[in-house]
């Protein structure tokens, strides 16, 4: 799992009480714990996170032993909009598909224009329009397009 901000972690160093916290990522994918000082989650898994926080707090702390656990996932958000019944934000596991984010909207409304449905994702500094055709996958057709989201991406049902 990468961390992302928004999410909720908690952090334990063994024997050490005051070390022991949750702390929240910040929108700049940072966050900031006592004798490690500010800690950049940007694109970095749990597990690097926590080998990350163990040699920064080995400078004061003799063989730190850390653990990192992401207690709310609150960072993976994906947002639906336009003519479903539900329309919104939804906070998601990673391994969300258009289908599924498509279904928590409460399906698309008698009004949709279900072969026009776009995905718009921020790839770099730029932004891409995917497109996706819910009759096709839904009769069986191209499930190539019923992409795995990711955290920020929109579904837009015309």
């Amino acid at each position: 799992y990468t961390v992302l901000p928004g999410d909720l972690l908690q952090i334990q160093v063994w024997k050490e009480e005051d070390l022991q916290m949750e702390v929240l990522v910040r929108p700049d994918a940072a966050f900031s714990f006592p004798l490690a000082g500010d800690i950049s989650t940007n694109g970095l898994s749990v597990v690097e996170l926590q080998e990350e926080l163990t040699k920064r707090l080995s400078r004061y702390i003799s063989n730190p032993v850390v653990t990192i656990s992401v207690k709310e996932v609150l960072g993976n958000k994906v947002y639906v909009i336009g003519q479903v019944n539900n329309p919104g934000e939804f906070i998601v596991n990673p391994r969300v598909d258009v289908m599924q984010a498509l279904s928590m909207a409460g399906g698309l409304t008698a009004f949709a224009s279900a072969n026009d449905v776009k995905i718009l994702r921020r790839d770099g500094g730029q932004q891409v329009a995917i497109a996706f055709k819910y009759n096709d996958v839904l009769k069986g057709r191209d499930l190539s397009q019923n992409i795995i989201l990711q955290s920020g991406d929109i579904v837009v049902v015309p």
